[in-house]
């Protein structure tokens, strides 16, 4: 793990905003003054609509998760509101960046507040009794939504830069805290039906149109937009150098140029750039989809394997073995055995949300470290469900809190390499491609997570220990 200078222009000594905390040019008053200037600036734009559209694309998806028991009662595993929430978004991540950027992102917002909010007010409005297959279909669409914005916004942070990618980052950490403690306060403080918590919910994607058309500056859109695919970006020095070009070939005289062959005359040059804008037209589809398998391909091995790694590792953990990292209860600060996974739940997002907002403060250059580190989380926890060895329920609090922060910062850091490492003109479909390792690595991980909890469960209670079987449902 290395520490390197923001690159943001957030901290003060490199350039940037604000000081460092502890230094000379730290006070209370400069603090509150550099804020209001960052506010003044695009940047604080861009910051606050990037946070809004990872926290609101999110937070849906963990709402959905923490609704599952009242969605389809103690009679269905989790796994399939787990599968049900994540398919759909890992087959939208795995075809749509082929073909995705023919959609306008301002057309995209609008389609993805429509599904989501559709799949909200879907299950809000099927009866209990409904078959569990047409609630599923709504947590269907809210996935789709969330697999297509996840790799909208991600290819939109091309346009931004870093400030971008941080603050999408601390967003969708932020949604885990929030989802899960939004249908908690309703449900429990507030006292609220399911259904008026997911009608809530479904007015929710609401922020996220308002996010785009009121608050991100869009003009760096419509700049890069204008060839509709993914085609390079001239940098400044080349469109300098062309556009000298094109005055030298201006102001040399048809004739001469004629003559010389140092360049064609203006009829001809406009001729062949036509001719050529006819022939790419016909071959575009085929050389772009090739070209896009190729640059998949090279994302594999440096950025979507460890990206998936560590998603298979934590959710197998999250949904196949915490459930039996269980304690007596006299020797941990719960009266229940249910209370457990919450907490357990509760400890891993605010990791999730600590690291994907370190961002600007800290960097992780090699990503295989903390995805081997999550593998080796999940082989301790499985040995310690097997064979009850960890000698505090604190201890299991820290490895969970140690597990939220590895996965955080696995995703964060893997988008903010792209950002760094990939070419210019592979940026924008680069970072929507490699979003389908996360979402791949849940379905597997669902899939796992199934059949490890039952079977930990089974062996717990053969070895003497039936905590696993008092889990009493919450009404």
């Amino acid at each position: 793990m290395n520490r390197s200078p923001s690159s943001t222009g957030l901290l003060r000594g490199g350039g940037g905003l604000f000081p460092m905390p502890g230094s000379p040019s730290s006070s209370w008053a400069l603090f509150r003054a550099r804020t209001k200037e960052f506010l003044r600036r695009e940047e604080a734009s861009v910051m606050i609509a990037f946070w809004l559209f990872g926290l609101i694309n999110n937070v849906l998806y963990v709402i959905i998760l923490s609704a599952a028991q009242d969605l389809v009662g103690s009679s269905v595993p989790k796994g399939v509101v787990l599968l049900s929430d994540v398919m759909p978004s890992f087959l939208t991540k795995l075809i749509a960046p082929y073909f995705i950027h023919r959609i306008p992102y301002a057309q995209r917002i609008l389609l993805l507040v429509l599904l989501s909010s559709s799949g909200m007010l879907l299950l809000a409005f099927t009866p209990p009794s409904s078959s569990v297959s047409v609630k599923m279909m709504g947590v269907i669409l809210a996935s789709l939504s969330s697999g297509g914005g996840e790799l909208s916004f991600l290819g939109m942070t091309h346009y931004f830069g870093p400030l971008s990618l941080a603050a999408w980052g601390s967003g969708t950490g932020g949604a885990g805290l929030v989802g899960a403690g939004l249908y908690v306060v309703m449900r429990e403080w507030w006292g609220m039906s399911v259904k008026a918590c997911l009608l809530v919910c479904a007015a929710l994607p609401g922020f996220m149109v308002a996010s785009f058309f009121g608050v991100l500056p869009r003009e760096r859109l419509r700049q890069g937009g204008r060839n509709g695919g993914y085609e390079r970006v001239e940098s400044d020095e080349e469109a300098r150098d062309r556009e000298d070009d094109l005055a030298d070939i201006r102001d040399l005289p048809t004739a001469d140029a004629a003559e010389s062959l140092l360049a064609p005359g203006p009829g001809f040059h406009h001729e062949a750039h036509t001719g050529h804008n006819v022939t790419s037209k016909k071959n575009s589809t085929s050389s772009r989809f090739v070209a896009n398998l190729r640059r998949t391909k090279s994302l594999f091995f440096p950025y979507m394997l460890p990206l998936l790694l560590v998603y298979i590792a934590e959710y197998t953990i999250n949904q196949g073995v915490s459930p039996t990292l269980l304690f007596p209860l006299d020797e941990s600060p719960f009266t229940e055995f249910r209370s457990f996974y919450p907490f357990y739940g509760f400890l891993y997002q605010l990791g999730v949300f600590i690291s994907r907002s370190s961002t600007p403060w800290f960097r992780i250059h090699h990503l295989y470290l903390p995805s081997l580190l999550q593998v080796g989380n999940l082989v301790l926890l499985t040995l310690h469900a097997l064979w009850d060895f960890i000698p505090s329920v604190y201890l299991v609090f820290v490895v969970i809190f140690w597990e939220g922060l590895l996965g955080g910062a696995v995703y964060v850091n893997t988008f903010a390499e792209i950002m760094e490492n990939v070419p210019l003109e592979e940026r924008e479909f680069s970072l929507g491609a490699t979003s389908v390792s996360d979402s791949g690595g849940i379905c597997v991980a669902g899939f796992l997570g199934m059949v490890m909890e039952v079977w930990l469960c089974e062996w717990q209670v053969r070895h003497g220990r039936d905590w696993c079987r008092r889990i009493e449902v919450g009404g």
